[in-house]
């Protein structure tokens, strides 16, 4: 028989009696006492971290001793780090680097607002129902399958060089403004495919709801649909971020100063190829904190939709 709440069975039940002398409302100062099971659990917790630190340590230890043993104690590690890894040049061919870094974040910039917007646009397409709709469906469905098929080298040639070739614009375009033509081209088919799964994974009852409600087949989709799609695909998107974060780099092949060109010049210009590195490491600094928000956020949705139960 279960204790009625608020009797002494049930505060002996919860182990906190309460004093009949106590006045109402306050609790009596009788501790509660930790079970034998809970110290145990606590104990295994604090062994299992132990554990795991010593694990950590001796696993860092053994392969920092492999990186020794297979880079640094080389016989030619003393040629590689003059070439590659030399302080000197690296601070003297940073300024031009940084220089040639800025082009690279203004086509980032760009690129990636034009390519929601078209990726977006293109899902909305495939997405539409309806047989007067077919042929926009099939040019989207074909434009997304020529250039996710097309490398990005060949795109960027083709709209670098091809388009104008043609002569339709009167003025001289800048080399970065076709880098960004191509770079949106290329990652639009990529990113309208992660919205069209983000729309075809929300449930067609909501789609069902919003109609009822009176909402028109584009309210629906703008008020409805696709502010779920987003939140259900923004990992796949930011990973496509970062993807396009390294892609920039190719605008070099059209003849623009960004870091990749700029550090072939330094790299001429010293005979080492320190400045490579250089601009290496600022691309992997631009990569870092996406990366970072990307599993941060990955790892948040997770907790959400586990909430009530361990999977």
């Amino acid at each position: 028989m279960t204790p009625a709440p608020g009797s002494a069975a049930a505060d002996r039940a919860r182990g906190t009696a309460t004093d009949p002398a106590t006045p109402a409302g306050e609790v009596g100062s009788t501790p509660r006492e930790v079970s034998t099971v809970e110290l145990e659990r606590r104990a295994f917790r604090k062994r299992q971290g132990a554990a795991s630190v010593a694990i950590s340590v001796v696993s860092t230890l053994v392969l920092a001793v492999l990186a020794w043993l297979l880079v640094i104690n080389t016989p030619g590690w003393a040629r590689v780090q003059q070439q590659f890894f030399d302080p000197e040049i690296a601070l003297a061919s940073l300024p031009r680097v940084w220089d040639g870094f800025l082009l690279n974040l203004r086509v980032l910039a760009m690129s990636a607002v034009l390519v929601l917007v078209f990726g977006l646009l293109l899902a909305t397409l495939r997405t539409l129902r309806g047989a007067v709709w077919l042929p926009l469906r099939a040019l989207a469905a074909a434009y997304t399958d020529v250039f996710r098929g097309i490398p990005l080298i060949i795109v960027l040639y083709l709209v670098g060089f091809g388009i104008p070739g043609l002569q339709m614009i009167p003025v001289r375009m800048p080399t970065e403004f076709w880098g960004t033509i191509a770079i949106t081209l290329t990652y639009s088919a990529y990113v309208s495919e992660v919205f069209r799964a983000g729309i075809e994974a929300v449930h067609p009852s909501q789609r069902h709801a919003a109609r009822s409600l009176g909402l028109t087949h584009g309210q629906s989709m703008r008020l409805v649909v696709v502010p779920q799609a987003f939140r259900k695909v923004t990992p796949a998107l930011m990973n496509d971020f970062v993807a396009m974060q390294k892609d920039v780099g190719l605008i070099s092949l059209l003849g623009a100063v960004d870091a990749v060109r700029a550090a072939q010049i330094e790299t001429a210009a010293y005979f080492n190829f320190t400045p490579y590195v250089v601009a290496a490491l600022l691309f992997v600094l631009l990569a870092i904190p996406t990366i970072r928000l990307t599993d941060w956020y990955t790892a948040r949705v997770r907790a959400r939709e586990q909430v009530g139960g361990i999977v």
